[in-house]
């Protein structure tokens, strides 16, 4: 008996084309409707099966997620050494070695502001 069941559900798995002869779209007597092989349940399945499909979705939407982030630092972190090789020292010029605010501080106390460079330039080009 469960072999027959099993040759029955083996063959309703397979999808056997039917002979019928190709009919063309302008002809009458064409199916629009689509025949699957897995037709939709016809109820809601029980609530502890939604709770396990559930679960899963939410493991695998985890695992793609943290692959994910996983995958773009890996990028940085390739982008941020290809960086380094092709120009030979750090490509990020906010982070210099030895540059520190206290140093900022004392060059911008050193150097000429940029309203005093615009007033030496003025000055050298005044009509004399």
């Amino acid at each position: 008996m469960t072999d027959q069941k099993a040759k029955d559900t083996r063959a309703a798995d397979k999808v056997v084309p039917t002979a019928e002869p190709s009919k063309v779209h302008g002809a009458g007597g064409h199916s629009h409707t689509p025949h699957y092989p897995n037709p939709p349940e016809s109820m809601n399945p029980d609530a502890a099966t939604l709770r396990d499909q559930w679960r899963y979705a939410i493991r695998q939407y985890s695992r793609w997620y943290s692959q994910a982030w996983g995958t773009a630092i890996l990028a940085g972190l390739s982008f941020f050494a290809l960086g380094w090789i092709i120009k030979g020292s750090n490509p990020l010029p906010s982070f210099t070695a030895g540059t520190t605010s206290s140093n900022k501080t004392e060059q911008e106390s050193t150097s000429p502001s940029s309203s005093d460079r615009d007033r030496v330039a003025a000055s050298d080009n005044r009509p004399g």
